[in-house]
């Protein structure tokens, strides 16, 4: 398997341009399912996840083409269907079930796998399944497939109150609603930057939508969607983990396409640990302001509170910082799974449950540590550029889900890293 190797101890400084959003992309590619007509997105990112995607979508009949370096993806399902989403790619990642929505929608009927992903924590599709349920589908569970099927051969509106603000569960039965019959009103909705895409992408496609980014989303059903192009809005979790970087080691980065309502808590966390965050005409400038990192108390929350997306992030930043931080995870019960590698760069972390305290320790020191899930991997790499000496990440395949060119980002604004090929 693939290593990166990091030297630490050089200030970062120059320009890093941030790729379209991930969990955006990963929810926009399914719409094509609920129309015949094209759908393009542009500013994708060029990930391995977005590779399962294609893959996925290809495998139930649609046409995926990637152009500009995989920057445009251009998809289209004019002919059959194939409504059974296979084990074998969806178990690679957790984002194939937003396929179970617009099957039902269009076809009336699905069997698609349980998903995978990364080991973070219970995602059960309990939410997603019963919202589909109180739309008229009959669902059971063999075998490993949800086996779904639509009263009548076609979704019904519905008022559906989720018990929490599941993201996933959001996009699905939005999806769904489009072509459902009648209204939809989905309360205690999640309210991310990722949902105000996908409903920007589906009113172009002709969907009625409104109340996005509110905690009440109302879909009016309609018989058909068009085609579209729809730009991915910025990846706000790389756009937040390289914000990190010259927090930690020094020097100023420009972070081109971010702004700042698209993490307005996180940004509030840095200024309070010492950071300083401006916008400019192209992005965010972040530099460290005088002296140590400080230390803060980090809560995660769904938006828009502090993304736990960003939290081993975080935690990586304030092993360093001057004081005692307590970081306390509320969205994945077992996402502290990289402390155990920080502690071995020399971190003092104490983790009990769903809590961990950071003391801040004066300097990090390199060793060799392994990513256990994709945002782990570049927690190591940040602490690993803020080290004396050499870190090497070991199972780094990871990251590739989730960051493109991490080395040539970091590299070209004065990083000491280089990716070394597995046997």
């Amino acid at each position: 398997m693939d290593s990166i190797v990091v030297k630490g101890g050089s200030a970062l400084n120059g320009q890093i341009p941030i790729a379209g959003a991930k969990n955006a992309c990963l929810t926009l590619m399914p719409a094509t399912l609920l129309s015949d007509e094209p759908l393009t997105l542009t500013n994708a990112p060029r990930l391995s996840d977005i590779r399962t995607m294609t893959q996925l979508l290809q495998s139930l009949g649609a046409e995926v083409t990637s152009m500009q370096d995989g920057q445009v993806q251009a998809m289209s399902c004019h002919g059959d269907i194939n409504t059974r989403a296979e084990y074998d790619i969806v178990r690679k990642m957790r984002a194939s079930n937003l396929v179970l929505g617009p099957l039902l929608a269009r076809e009336g009927h699905a069997e698609v796998s349980l998903p995978g992903g990364c080991a973070i924590g219970a995602r059960p599709m309990d939410i997603h399944t019963d919202g589909l349920a109180k739309m008229g589908a009959e669902i059971e569970l063999r075998d490993g497939y949800l086996h779904a099927k639509a009263d009548g051969g076609k979704l019904k509106g519905a008022v559906i109150d989720f018990p929490f603000a599941s993201v996933g569960a959001t996009e699905n039965i939005m999806m769904a609603a489009t072509l459902a019959k009648g209204t939809t009103v989905v309360n205690n909705a999640a309210r991310e930057p990722e949902i105000v895409d996908l409903a920007t992408c589906l009113r172009a496609m002709g969907a009625q939508i409104d109340g996005d980014g509110t905690s009440s989303i109302t879909i009016q059903g309609v018989d058909k969607l068009h085609g579209a192009t729809h730009r991915v809005v910025t990846d706000r979790i790389e756009l937040g983990t390289y914000m990190l970087a010259p927090a930690m080691c020094g020097g100023e980065v420009e972070l081109l396409g971010g702004k700042i309502d698209l993490l307005a808590a996180f940004c509030e966390k840095l200024d309070a640990a010492g950071i300083s965050v401006s916008e400019t005409d192209k992005g965010l400038k972040v530099a460290r302001k005088n002296g140590r990192i400080r230390a803060v108390d980090v809560t995660t929350e769904p938006f828009p509170g502090f993304p736990t997306d960003l939290q081993a992030q975080m935690m990586a930043l304030l092993c360093t910082a001057e004081g005692t931080s307590v970081l306390e995870e509320k969205i994945f019960e077992n996402r502290f799974m990289h402390a155990p590698e920080l502690v071995r760069m020399g971190a003092e972390i104490d983790v009990h449950g769903g809590t961990a305290t950071v003391t801040g320790v004066e300097k990090l020191k390199g060793a060799p540590v392994m990513a256990t899930d994709l945002r782990a991997s570049v927690s190591l790499i940040l602490a690993g550029l803020a080290a004396e000496g050499e870190t090497r990440v070991a199972r780094v395949y990871h990251l590739d889900r989730g960051y493109e060119h991490v080395v040539r980002k970091l590299s070209g604004v004065g990083a000491d890293i280089e990716r070394i090929a597995g046997e």
